[in-house]
């Protein structure tokens, strides 16, 4: 089995190859797309599987201890595994959305302006909407706001 092999076996959402760019290619054509779904479904497969992992955690785990403190660590400890959960339920929702983006052809392009996002971000942020000047000028609304 080669290293690369290797590598896919035990691959997590971000231990991908860099889409190689090709001087002149079509921005979000065949070969890209199918790398940012490849990227998107590894991603939301091990989300499912930490859920899946939590669910049995707290089965197995679940206990009533006699004393309270141990119970306080314990729904402490529950509590905080859940609200991690929580946020990545939020975020299979997002991958979801990039996923059936990425079906309709609206995947890598910026939901503000209409221009690409580019490669890059999204590689790094597979569920980004808006590109680097849209995303930073929200970010400054934002601040103001607040």
């Amino acid at each position: 089995m080669s290293s690369a092999q290797k590598a896919d076996n035990h691959a997590t959402p971000f231990s991908f190859t860099p889409y190689p760019i090709k001087e002149g290619e079509e921005y979000m054509n065949e070969a890209q797309v199918e790398h940012f779904r490849r990227i998107l479904q590894n991603w939301k497969a091990e989300l499912m599987k930490e859920v899946d992992r939590t669910v049995h955690h707290m089965q197995d785990e679940a206990a009533n201890f006699p004393d309270p403190n141990d119970r306080a660590t314990q729904e402490s400890e529950f509590s905080l595994e859940l609200r991690t959960r929580d946020r990545e339920r939020k975020l299979i929702k997002k991958i979801e959305e990039s996923l059936e983006n990425l079906e309709r052809g609206d995947y890598g392009y910026c939901e503000t302006c209409g221009v690409e996002i580019g490669l890059r971000r999204l590689e790094a942020r597979p569920t980004a909407t808006q590109c680097i000047d849209c995303k930073t000028l929200d970010e400054i609304r934002e601040k103001q706001v607040s």
